[in-house]
């Protein structure tokens, strides 16, 4: 094997790698995020708690699945951890925001 070839299966190999960290990782964390995120903004908004949970960790299997689905479908590795980034925005800013104001 060449220095060439060899270059370019290290550089395919940690794409791989970093595309599965992301996916099992970032999705994780996007996912969290938005079963955090999803019962405030519906409590809030004067839902039942107890059916706001459960609907948002309900969607928050297919919320992994998409991102997953989402990351593998990147050009680059690193355009997947800048969406699970730039994604992880909106659900972290309404935690913040909402979650002092449900807690009793």
């Amino acid at each position: 094997m060449s220095a060439r070839q060899y270059g370019v299966n290290a550089r395919h190999r940690w794409s791989i790698i970093s595309r599965t960290l992301a996916a099992v990782g970032g999705g994780y964390a996007l996912t969290s995020l938005l079963a955090l995120a999803v019962p405030l903004l519906l409590s809030a908004a004067g839902l039942n708690r107890a059916q706001t949970l459960h609907t948002a960790t309900m969607a928050g299997f297919l919320v992994y699945a998409g991102v997953v689905i989402a990351v593998f479908h990147a050009r680059s590795a690193s355009r997947a951890w800048a969406w699970l980034a730039v994604a992880s925005v909106p659900p972290s800013i309404v935690t913040i925001l909402l979650l002092p104001t449900i807690i009793p």
